[in-house]
């Protein structure tokens, strides 16, 4: 085990200071980070939604959601060895993070590759799963594949950004993320507007500022490799065994309850698109605005687990509890906050995205589901927080099957099949069923559980 000044400067201690500051100064530059990621998410559907109209903005409804799918392995397994390396950073087990970040490096971009390839390969077939729209078809196998072959990027840049954060470091995920927001919406505006490359240069747009995000990231971990000890050499990036038992046990939960959520809501976009493509446009609109106050419980959710993390490897649980309280706290406060501000100004917050009058007529529908869709983000967040930092795996395949298959799926066929009310059904049962991660991590928080 190592201790050296030297990988310790990489480090932020999460164990010792006040708890509300220190979850709001993490929390902080992650916040403004997935805001970034979110806006050039959604740049591409208010760009494309203003120059083409609503099959444009049904393509890139469709595609995101395809994509969203397809990182659920990064988004699984990064968020795993962020609490993985949150622990070991807590216990000053130096000579195990080595290993774990070179198995995270060649396990988690092998599968980029691979399910890039089996994507490409079926990609027809894939649009004809979700009933896509024959107004849209074009534009969204232009977009999806597009994205498919960028996918690898956005692994990376995931990879990093998990080690990073494990380590208590938010601030450079952050910096990069603002590059690729940045480099996208310029990118957009020239592609779409200027060229005329409709979805396909909205992809485009997104995918270069994803490379350039990456390669950046990478280059500053490189940089700084002494620091954390990890010296990039080719047998350093050597998956070893026990780091992969580790991060798949961890993992596999995570990415199963991240695949379970993304199955769901794609099962969901599939019944939506066979109402047409002004429904399917519509749920464009309420899942980037889904996204615009899913990047604050993100935020705290990810800091939150760090924090945890940290502290229960160093075994301080009476700081535990009060990161969970601060989480629930903030996330609540800015929900209701949204919530207030999307009732007052329904209309314009839907003709940001879009000035087609046939989708605009019937988008007052979609704002109650987005209200409680907030909530439910604000309860997922200490939740998540609790459960991701203890790494308990049971728990998160739990969550998974309950949160994203059995309650998604299931309440949005009983309300949009069952009861006739059809998409508004569907976005009802969607916002209703991310309540369920409260109900399972507020047990698991009272039993004490998550301090073994």
């Amino acid at each position: 085990m190592e201790t050296t000044s030297q990988k310790q400067s990489m480090v932020k201690d999460l164990t010792q200071g006040s708890v509300a500051r220190q979850l709001f100064t993490f929390a902080a530059p992650l916040f403004v980070a997935n805001v970034l990621q979110a806006v050039y998410n959604i740049v591409d559907m208010i760009i494309v939604g203003q120059v083409i109209g609503g099959s444009g903005m049904s393509a890139v409804s469709i595609g995101g959601d395809v994509l969203g799918l397809l990182t659920f392995l990064a988004m699984g397994f990064s968020a795993a060895g962020q609490v993985i390396i949150a622990q070991y950073v807590g216990g000053r087990h130096y000579d195990r993070l080595q290993k774990l970040i070179g198995t995270m490096f060649t396990f988690l971009l092998g599968a980029a590759l691979a399910i890039s390839v089996i994507c490409f390969l079926i990609r027809s077939q894939i649009l004809h799963w979700l009933n896509t729209p024959a107004e849209s078809f074009a534009y969204t196998m232009d977009y999806m594949v597009t994205c498919i072959v960028g996918l690898v990027f956005i692994y990376g840049y995931n990879i990093v950004s998990a080690i990073l954060r494990g380590m208590g470091d938010s601030r450079r995920p952050f910096v990069f993320i603002a590059i690729a927001a940045v480099l996208n919406t310029v990118l957009d505006l020239l592609f779409v507007a200027v060229f005329h490359m409709e979805v396909f240069g909205a992809a485009l747009a997104t995918v270069i500022g994803q490379a350039v995000s990456f390669l950046i990231s990478l280059v500053y971990l490189y940089r700084r490799r002494e620091m954390f000890g990890f010296d990039f050499r080719p047998s350093s990036f050597r998956i070893d065994i026990a780091s992969l038992k580790r991060l798949l046990s961890l993992g596999i939960p995570m990415a199963i309850q991240s695949a379970a959520i993304m199955i769901s809501k794609i099962v969901l976009t599939s019944w939506i698109n066979s109402e047409g493509v002004i429904y399917s446009a519509l749920s464009g609109i309420y899942n980037k605005t889904g996204m615009m106050f899913g990047v604050v419980a993100n935020s705290f959710t990810t800091a939150g687990s760090s924090m945890v993390g940290q502290n229960i490897g160093a075994r301080k649980y009476g700081r535990v509890s009060k990161v969970v309280r601060c989480v629930a706290i903030a996330g609540l406060t800015f929900s209701t906050a949204f919530s207030a501000f999307i009732l007052l100004f329904p209309k314009a917050v839907c003709e940001m995205f879009t000035g087609d009058q046939a989708v605009l007529a019937v988008s007052s529908m979609i704002i109650v589901p987005i209200v409680l869709n907030a909530y439910g983000a604000a309860t997922r967040s200490p939740a998540f927080a609790v459960i991701n930092g203890s790494g308990n795996s049971r728990l998160n395949l739990l969550v998974a099957l309950l949160d994203g298959m059995l309650a998604r799926i299931g309440l949005a066929y009983f309300l949009g099949f069952g009861l006739g009310l059809k998409p508004l059904g569907f976005w009802y049962g969607d916002a209703l069923a991310g309540f369920m991660p409260i109900i399972i991590g507020g047990v698991f928080y009272l039993s004490g559980r998550w301090k073994t």
